[in-house]
């Protein structure tokens, strides 16, 4: 297996514009690196993106094999250097690597008794969180937590069926396995956004477990929907799609800038029943009180449910956030929760995987709407089931 310098090169630099002080989104930083070169061939993108996001999620175990925290490139070379020797390759003569010999890392890899936040490489402090949390639990996700995530499509039943949208991709050497009547898996990573049927806006890519968010708000065609934290619209497009276009959809957000790629989105898969609002202020939410037939608050949260496809996020989050998240989660809750009519259903959702931040959330909330919400049910989605990502739910309905 032949290493090129130019791709290591590369994979250092997203690493130090990832834990230096860009403090660099990976996902977003990986992006930008593979559309900067497009000399690149589709094999040297997945090397770069793979390895990249190898160290990132074992950054702990791969500093434990370092013997101290990566703070120069140079470390950054070495580290490199060491996650690919464990993965296989024989390190090339490079001056970076001239100090750095597989067989010692190898031999101090068989002498590392790692604690098993060091083995599953994740901060102390948020290893004994989910114990606290989720107790015996833990040690069956947190391995789970470090599978790279696969790639699945969500079928735009506005414009086709699942026959035809895999018909078009196998006509591209693409293959998919049916999971679900609308939702395809990719058995390998594929640059899908190029193919003809996602152009033409006939599939979205969207986690497993994402794609059971919409259903489980029970949306009919002709229903006034508020998806009141949109976002980029991945499940403001899955309602449409679920009302047939038939309704009024309003999808609102905090962020201006998501919201304008949720308009692109929808014009691809021919939506025409949303309404965009951003939330501007407190009036913006007052306006719409009383009207909704359902109501999704897709909060945001840890993303503790989504490491597998962000890793980086394990690093970034501090107890301090985790605490601010918390209050933001039950502040949505309480003043989003009248624009339900009474009668309609609301659906609290978040990517975690933390009690604290799921069925806490909904029993406080139930606490203070004494009388006024009643939980109909909850579901947490553990990562890896079923191919998806670790997700929450929870049906309310606003009593009449």
């Amino acid at each position: 297996m032949r290493l090129y310098h130019s791709h290591c090169k590369a994979i250092v630099h997203l690493l130090m514009r990832i834990f230096g002080p860009d403090n660099a989104h990976a996902d977003k930083a990986i992006e930008a690196e593979l559309r900067a070169d497009t000399r690149r061939g589709a094999k040297d993108r997945a090397f770069i993106a793979e390895h990249t996001y190898g160290i990132v999620r074992y950054l702990r175990r791969l500093e434990a094999l370092l013997q101290r925290r990566a703070s120069s490139e140079a470390d950054w070379w070495h580290m490199l250097g060491i996650h690919l020797c464990l993965a296989g390759y024989e390190l090339p003569t490079w001056s970076e690597w001239a100090d750095l010999d597989c067989r010692t890392i190898l031999a101090r890899q068989e002498k590392l008794t790692p604690t098993r936040a060091v083995r599953e490489s994740i901060p102390d402090w948020l290893d004994q969180l989910g114990v606290q949390e989720l107790g015996n639990q833990w040690d069956a996700i947190l391995p789970a937590l470090n599978q790279p995530a696969p790639v699945a499509l969500r079928v735009n039943t506005l414009k086709a069926n699942a026959d035809q949208v895999r018909q078009s991709l196998q006509a591209e050497c693409i293959d998919t396995t049916l999971l679900a009547d609308d939702t395809l898996l990719l058995p390998r990573k594929v640059n899908v956004f190029r193919s003809k049927a996602f152009k033409a806006g006939w599939v979205e890519v969207q986690d497993v477990s994402s794609q059971q968010v919409a259903p489980y708000l029970e949306p009919k065609p002709g229903q006034c929907i508020i998806d009141a934290c949109a976002g980029g619209g991945g499940k403001t497009l899955h309602l449409a799609a679920l009302m047939q276009n038939k309704g009024r959809l309003i999808a609102m957000d905090t962020e201006s800038w998501k919201l304008d790629e949720l308009r692109k989105r929808a014009r691809r898969a021919g939506v025409h029943c949303v309404e965009v609002r951003p939330i501007e202020s407190s009036k913006t939410i007052k306006r719409l009180y009383g009207i909704a037939d359902r109501l999704l608050l897709d909060v945001p949260c840890s993303g503790l449910g989504v490491l597998r496809r962000n890793p980086d996020t394990k690093w970034k989050l501090t107890p301090e956030q985790l605490q601010n998240l918390q209050q933001t989660q039950q502040d949505i809750l309480t003043r989003y929760a009248p624009m339900l009519k009474p009668g309609g259903l609301l659906v609290y959702a978040t990517c975690s995987i933390l009690p604290a931040e799921n069925e806490r959330q909904v029993e406080h909330f139930l606490e203070v709407q004494a009388g006024t919400f009643e939980l109909i049910r909850q579901q947490t989605l553990w990562p890896g089931h079923r191919y998806g990502d670790g997700f929450f739910m929870a049906l309310l309905r606003r009593m009449e």
